[in-house]
């Protein structure tokens, strides 16, 4: 009898459901993980879970152990961390990092597991592929010491972006966000907070992440002459208006994207997906990190977990899931 599992699939606009999972069988370098936690991250998976994946972007989006397709029906998620039961020493018995979707016991080459840093417990470690993400993102938006730096968007990615910037020597970062709560996660992150309309437009840097159309004006609103917005958020099928037609040219303003299945061009030749990501593990050993999950259900909630965070959000960061 082969080993199985139960997995979360999303099975079509707005419905999900666990299913019986069938473990592949077991070859020479693969280690058998038993889930511990694993993180949703809100917006990625909130348009998977109502089907506004871009047919055009269905190759590029699968997750690296996605199994199904879009728009559904479909096994996605990527912020797993579990023990290993079995594998090639020295992982058994060692808790990990996993790009994998949201299931309770998985088999995978030994080569797609990260150990997690002494200092770094298993419940903060569903951060690693935001922080990831965020890493590439100041990678590609190349911030100089001193900088005025204002991040919009207060979600989980935007939050971690800030918080890197906020230890570059000399930076002066400020969270910008639509929600005041935010106001108590950026201080004790360590930066300043304004509400989008009260900033000048005199940032050094502007990273975007709110996911909102809004949040992109107000960028190119606050940003200053001949400075770099760089966009993190993803839309989907969603279509963006721009006013380029206002101080967009006069300022020669820089628009650039940035995404994390690519390497940030200016460390390519040297950094591979495997090196940075450790890296982000390796900065997850700040306990102010815990502040960015504000909830945790059990695994046999998450079809009614991703339901309620796609309609509502509401004050949520990162949401954990806990395993049995």
């Amino acid at each position: 009898m082969s080993e199985s599992a139960l997995a979360f699939w999303v099975t079509g606009a707005g419905q999900g459901e666990l299913r019986p999972e069938p473990l592949s069988d077991p070859h020479s370098g693969d280690c058998l993980v038993r889930a511990l936690y694993s993180g949703i991250s809100r917006g990625t998976e909130s348009l998977v879970w109502r089907g506004e994946v871009p047919t055009s972007e269905y190759a590029t989006m699968r997750a690296p152990f996605q199994a199904g397709d879009f728009p559904w029906p479909v096994k996605y998620g990527y912020c797993s961390v579990g023990l290993v039961e079995a594998g090639p020493a020295p992982l058994p018995g060692r808790v990990v990092f996993c790009l994998y979707p949201h299931q309770t016991r998985y088999r995978v080459p030994a080569t797609a597991v990260h150990p997690l840093p002494a200092a770094v417990p298993p419940g903060r470690a569903v951060l690693a592929a935001l922080l990831e993400t965020a890493v590439n993102g100041l990678w590609d938006a190349a911030p100089r010491i001193g900088d005025r730096i204002a991040v919009i968007g207060g979600g989980t990615l935007g939050c971690l972006c800030a918080w890197l910037a906020g230890r570059l020597p000399g930076c002066a970062v400020t969270l910008i966000d639509t929600n005041p709560g935010r106001a108590e996660i950026a201080a004790a992150l360590g930066l300043a907070f304004a509400a989008p309309g009260t900033q000048g437009a005199d940032a050094d840097l502007v990273i975007h992440a709110s996911g909102s159309p809004a949040g992109l004006i107000e960028a190119l609103r606050i940003a200053g002459f001949e400075s770099t917005v760089l966009e993190l958020s993803w839309y989907g099928t969603r279509t963006v208006t721009l006013p380029l037609g206002q101080g967009f040219h006069q300022r020669r303003l820089n628009l650039r994207s940035s995404q994390v299945g690519s390497i940030a061009a200016a460390q390519r030749a040297r950094w591979d997906h495997r090196r940075r990501l450790a890296l982000a593990l390796s900065l997850l050993d700040d306990p102010v990190l815990d502040r960015l999950i504000t909830g945790e259900d059990p695994f046999t909630d998450l079809p009614a977990v991703q339901a309620r965070l796609a309609l509502g959000p509401g004050d949520t960061l990162m949401h954990r899931i806990r395993y049995p």
